[in-house]
C-alpha cells in the first residue's frame, strides 16, 4: 500500500472512531440539538472517496466493514470498562459510566446506518467514475455524497429513535443531521484534490 493510501485509511478509521466518540456530547446548535460527532462524521464519506480513488472499490470496501467492526469493539470495549469495579482511589466511576458506557440501540443503529450508506456511497462514486465521467472530481462526490448522507440520517435517525420520540421529533433530528452533513460536506470538498487517481486498468 503506497503512503497516500496508508494515509486515507487511517484519517478513515480515524474520524470514524472520533465521531462516535463525540456522539456522546449532544450540543444545542442554531435551535437545533445535534450531536457533537456531527461536525466530523461527514468528512468520513469525502475521506472515503478518497480511499476509493487512491485504492480502489473493493478497498473501500474492506474499510467501511472494518470501521464498523472496530466502532463495535470500541463499545464493547467501553461497556467492559464501566463494568469494571473502580479502584477505591478513584472517584469518577459513576461520571464515566454515565457518559460512555453504550446505548446498544443507538450503538447498533449508528453501526448499521455507517456501513449501508457508505456502501451505498461507494457504489455510486463508481457508478460515477465508470459511466459518467473521471473529469469534474467534485461532482462525484456531490452526486454520492447528496444520496448516502441523507440515507445515513434516515437510518440512524430512525433506528434509533423511532418508536421512542415523536414522529415529529425524528423528523427535526434527521433534517438538522442532513442540513449539517451537507455543509461540513461543503467545507470537506477540496480534499478530494489531495490524492491521485488510480488507474482504471488496477484491479478493482
Amino acid at each position: 500500500m503506497t503512503i497516500p493510501g496508508v494515509l486515507t485509511v487511517s484519517a478513515y478509521i480515524a474520524a470514524q472512531m472520533l465521531s462516535d466518540v463525540l456522539s456522546l456530547k449532544i450540543a444545542w446548535v442554531a435551535g437545533f440539538s445535534v450531536d457533537a460527532g456531527t461536525f466530523i462524521y461527514p468528512f468520513t464519506f469525502t475521506l472515503r472517496d478518497l480511499v476509493h480513488k487512491v485504492l480502489g472499490r473493493g478497498a473501500a470496501r474492506a474499510v467501511i466493514v472494518a470501521a464498523g467492526v472496530i466502532n463495535l469493539v470500541m463499545a464493547g470495549m467501553f461497556a467492559f470498562a464501566a463494568w469494571l469495579p473502580p479502584d477505591p482511589t478513584w472517584p469518577l466511576q459513576r461520571e464515566f459510566a454515565a457518559v460512555l458506557t453504550p446505548v446498544w440501540r443507538i450503538v447498533v443503529a449508528s453501526i448499521i446506518a455507517e456501513v449501508f450508506s457508505e456502501l451505498t456511497d461507494t457504489e455510486i462514486y463508481h457508478l460515477w467514475v465508470t459511466r459518467v465521467t473521471r473529469r469534474f472530481q467534485w461532482a462525484r462526490v456531490l452526486t454520492s455524497n447528496a444520496l448516502s448522507i441523507p440515507l445515513d440520517s434516515l437510518i440512524f435517525c430512525w433506528g434509533a429513535f423511532g418508536g421512542l420520540l415523536p414522529g415529529a421529533t425524528v423528523w427535526s433530528i434527521f433534517w438538522a443531521n442532513v442540513l449539517l452533513k451537507g455543509v461540513v460536506t461543503l467545507i470537506g470538498l477540496p480534499t478530494i484534490y489531495l490524492v491521485r487517481e488510480r488507474s482504471l486498468a488496477a484491479p478493482k
